[in-house]
């Protein structure tokens, strides 16, 4: 029976017979009325029950677990690591520790998302309700009603645990919250298959990754009604759109956009299969597990009518993520005269094709990639670039208009979640942004990411550890000390005394003669007294550590400069200038960068964007009241039901 019907048609019931080991057993829900249900298992039994008989029962703990490990007798890490190991292996996902909900990814659709759960969770108290991301979604909405102070959810957890996921659920749940059913809350829903196509992608840990981070905010009316909601998006990962490491891939929505677009629609475009793309091959990895990028194309789609994009604007993505593909197939021919470099494009049918698409002139285009102009003395004086330095050059534009395509999106989405409104009503914020990294290479972006974690954790510690013993001190409540590790340390040397390491990266990043070698140099000399940095061991090494809260991560400074500077030529924005397409136009901020004389105004860093936005968040983190979802892998395979505890 079971091979023939949905998952989504099955709930979970203890049995009402008794087994060995009293595991709860697949049903299907037959009918339902008056709070009774009619379910018949695999075995053909029918049963008549109740809604929370069969709710409650899926997360009821044995002898051997607990729901909430604050009440486990002896709070030592072997027993906290058992007690989920118990509950994961009869696919009881969630557990409290305290305040705080655990869930494990269980690398498997579970039943219990269902909308029976949502009411069933609307109905009760956190205490009287078994631990589920759902209670976190009404604790939070309820603790919103009762004190109208501003709550947030912040969700962590490496690389796969299930960050993605359990704010997709928490959406769920909060757009339910209010019971209306309203437009609004279907187009906060529609924004997950946009975010997820252009900011998530396939890495070694991850089938499905955020390369960004992002603050959702939902705003709720005093009655509990939701008006409206914004995002705030992080750090994208630029550099993936040009090279991924060997078994990942480049975002899902280049993949959706090959395989999803008629044949029409390819043949304007002139695209091909995904294969013929330099973009989408490094990585050596065109398909993913579980993703059938043609079916998704049309749900973004979908997603684009529902949040109000215009035809034009969403073809106008499109043909700018197939000018990017074709760009990257771009050749240059290298030669030389008098001992100055050069370099040509030898593909005059692909710059066509390219021009065309950013509605420029061709040689325009090839002359804007293989030159660069400089303005000395009142004078442009035009030089020859090599054929290495134009492939810098493509790639830099590459990642900007990508750069560009996703603000205009996020930007637009949060347009018509405003609808035109001043949000000033209270509101519950989803934080689902990176975890810790520590790759065989780490880079620039590892070291923001990092950061960025290193602090939530002091946000948490200050939440659970510090303001609880500063309150039981005001109290005179009698406490043990607890010791924790405070890293207040690494956030001074990363990003808040004088000399941090993200500012002499932008100190250097500003010297037409600095290099990454003599940043590191700056680096180890400001900062080789300092515990928690750790000094290249030779000369050889272009590397420097961190002794981050979760462990020592070493940084190779090969592009950290050009990373952080995020710069395009001004003869590539002298070109984007000329173009006459409208859109390109429309999302390139030129006024930020060229004034009308041809020179550059003062670019801000990719690091002090960063900082600042982060400094933004950590602002409005503070102002709310907190939830904690930590996300853990039960294994590194990606698989259901395997346990590496």
């Amino acid at each position: 029976m079971a091979d023939r019907l949905q998952l989504s048609d099955y709930v979970w019931l203890k049995p009402e017979r008794k087994s060995e080991f009293d595991i709860p057993i697949a049903v299907r829900i037959l009918n339902s009325s008056g709070g009774k249900l009619e379910v018949i298992d695999d075995d053909g039994t029918k049963i008549i029950t109740t809604v929370e008989n069969i709710l409650k029962p899926l997360h009821a703990t044995s002898k051997e677990s607990v729901e909430d490990m604050i009440t486990l007798g002896e709070l030592q890490e072997y027993t906290i690591l058992r007690n989920l190991h118990i509950r994961y292996n009869k696919q009881l996902i969630y557990t409290y520790t305290g305040s705080m909900l655990i869930a494990i990814n269980p690398y498997e659709i579970l039943p219990i998302y269902t909308m029976d759960q949502i009411h069933y969770y609307q109905e009760r108290s956190v205490t009287d309700m078994p631990p589920h991301i759902f209670a976190i979604g009404s604790e939070s909405y309820r603790e919103l009603l009762d004190t109208n102070v501003n709550q947030c959810i912040v969700i962590s957890g490496e690389s796969g645990a299930g960050k993605t996921e359990s704010t997709k659920l928490l959406l769920q749940y909060l757009a339910a919250a209010s019971g209306k059913h309203s437009w609004i809350e279907q187009q906060i829903q529609e924004t997950n298959p946009i975010l997820e196509a252009f900011g998530n992608a396939k890495t070694v840990k991850n089938d499905n990754s955020s390369r960004f981070g992002k603050y959702i905010n939902i705003y709720f009316s005093n009655t509990g009604v939701i008006e409206g909601g914004n995002i705030e998006q992080y750090l994208l990962e630029k550099s993936r759109i040009v090279r991924q490491n060997r078994g990942e891939r480049n975002y899902h929505i280049f993949y959706s956009l090959v395989t999803g677009l008629s044949a029409d629609e390819k043949k304007k475009l002139e695209l091909g299969r995904p294969q013929e793309y330099e973009y989408l091959n490094s990585g050596m990895m065109l398909t993913c597990d579980g993703r059938n990028d043609a079916l998704e194309f049309s749900d973004i789609r979908s997603a684009f009518k529902v949040l109000n994009f215009t035809d034009d604007d969403v073809w106008g993505i499109f043909s700018l993520l197939a000018a990017i593909l074709h760009i990257g197939n771009l050749k240059f021919k290298s030669s030389s005269s008098n001992n100055i470099d050069s370099s040509e494009v030898v593909d005059s049918s692909n710059a066509n094709r390219i021009a065309n698409l950013f509605g420029v002139n061709k040689a325009k285009l090839c002359e804007a990639l293989t030159r660069k102009s400089l303005i000395a003395h009142g004078e442009k004086i035009i030089s020859p670039i090599s054929a290495a330095a134009a492939i810098e050059g493509r790639d830099a534009l590459v990642k900007a208009i990508y750069g560009c395509i996703f603000v205009y999106i996020v930007e637009n989405i949060n347009k018509t979640l405003h609808r035109d409104e001043s949000l000033s009503s209270g509101s519950i914020g989803i934080l689902d942004i990176f975890g810790f990294e520590n790759f065989e290479v780490n880079s620039f972006e590892q070291l923001c990411i990092n950061y960025a974690n290193e602090n939530l954790q002091q946000f948490f510690v200050k939440h659970i550890f510090k303001i609880e013993q500063e309150q039981y001190e005001k109290e005179g409540i009698t406490w043990a000390n607890i010791n924790y590790v405070d890293n207040q340390e690494n956030l001074d040397v990363i990003g808040i005394k004088p000399l941090n390491l993200l500012s002499l990266i932008d100190e250097e990043s500003r010297f037409p003669k600095g290099t990454d070698v003599t940043l590191l140099d700056k680096l180890n000399t400001n900062h080789n007294t300092k515990k928690c940095y750790v000094t290249p061991k030779s000369s050889r090494d272009h590397r420097f550590g961190v002794r981050h809260f979760a462990g020592d991560v070493y940084y190779d400074v090969k592009g950290f400069l050009d990373k952080n500077r995020d710069m395009i030529t001004t003869d590539v924005k002298e070109m984007i200038m000329d173009s006459n397409n409208s859109f390109l136009l429309k999302i390139f901020p030129l006024d930020n960068h060229v004034t009308p004389q041809g020179g550059s105004r003062k670019t801000i860093s990719l690091s002090h964007q960063f900082k600042t936005s982060l400094e933004a968040l950590m602002k409005t983190l503070y102002s709310c009241h907190p939830f904690f979802v930590r996300c853990i892998k039960p294994n590194e395979i990606k698989k259901p039901r395997v346990s590496k505890v």
